[in-house]
């Protein structure tokens, strides 16, 4: 049977954090997030790794992973950038980011030929996730069924500022039937609220939400380039709009081309969106460490 693929999105440029947050040491050794991403990965069963990143940081990224993965699984790099579209687009003379995590993942096409996991580089997922991840992709075997690793809201907020999230809704059966990206979901003293338009909206804590963690087929490839285009025929001139991978499976949901199975877990989430977040995920890290779910040194 052939082994998932996993994806790490790394590419983004950490604006609100400050610096190359892919990278930053939070564990007792020096380990960085991907760190701990990659070693779940591994003893989860997955052969190979794609890390999307920008070209002009690679050299310190291979430098950093090529190491310590080698003889452990697979790897290769691919690179995002903004000019990385079809030609016949006009591209906002201003504009510098590239197109979001769709974008990114489409990246990732050359190398990939295997079911796989899709992540965000800078978000701590837990073992059982990879694991359920791992089980689902190793076991379905409809084309358009897709997998996404679900987070209670209220676990998934920083302390330091507001955060995006996808909040979900799903049927009778545990199936994904809409996604609602939300980004800017804030604590204000008692209540968890998001504001869309200047307007102030409350929401529970208990919600589902996508934390970026997808279980998905080859065929997704097919769907982001057909949506890509059509993203860039409507919004590819604007200064700052995002093509999201959630919003391309949001879409192929409410069209009934995929379903997508909600993975539910107890593995803790945490993340680095602010600098102020790193020493509570230096704790929770510790913490996991002490509880021997981690060896203090990952890769010895």
């Amino acid at each position: 049977m052939m082994k998932p693929t996993l994806v790490i999105l790394a590419a983004g440029m950490g604006s609100r954090y400050g610096g190359l947050k892919q990278l930053d040491e939070v564990g007792p050794n020096g380990e960085a997030i991907i760190d701990y991403s990659l070693y779940d990965a591994i003893r989860a069963g997955f052969g190979k790794v794609v890390f999307v990143i920008r070209e002009d940081f690679a050299d310190e990224f291979k430098a950093r992973f090529a190491p310590q993965l080698e003889g452990k699984i697979d790897v290769a790099y691919v690179y995002q950038a903004l000019d990385k579209i079809p030609s016949v687009y006009d591209i906002h003379p201003e504009r510098v980011k590239p197109w979001g995590t769709g974008h990114a993942l489409l990246m990732a096409e050359p190398e990939v030929d295997a079911p796989m996991a899709v992540i965000n580089a800078d978000d701590f997922y837990g073992p059982q996730a990879y694991q359920e991840i791992a089980s689902f992709l190793t076991s379905s075997t409809d084309k358009n069924e897709y997998g996404m690793v679900g987070y209670q809201l209220d676990n998934t907020l920083s302390e330091f500022g507001s955060v995006s999230r996808g909040v979900c809704q799903t049927d009778s059966s545990g199936r994904l039937t809409e996604i609602n990206e939300r980004t800017k979901i804030q604590k204000e003293g008692n209540q968890i609220v998001y504001y869309e338009d200047d307007k102030r909206f409350p929401l529970t804590g208990k919600e589902p939400v996508s934390m970026n963690f997808w279980g998905v087929k080859t065929s997704v490839f097919q769907y982001l380039n057909e949506g890509f285009r059509k993203f860039l025929q409507e919004k590819g001139n604007q200064l700052k709009s995002e093509f999201f991978v959630p919003f391309l499976i949001n879409d192929k949901i409410v069209d009934g081309t995929v379903n997508v199975k909600v993975l539910t877990c107890d593995s803790p989430w945490f993340g680095v969106t602010y600098k102020e977040d790193k020493p509570y995920v230096q704790d929770k890290l510790k913490k996991l460490i002490d509880d021997k779910v981690y060896p203090e040194n990952l890769w010895k």
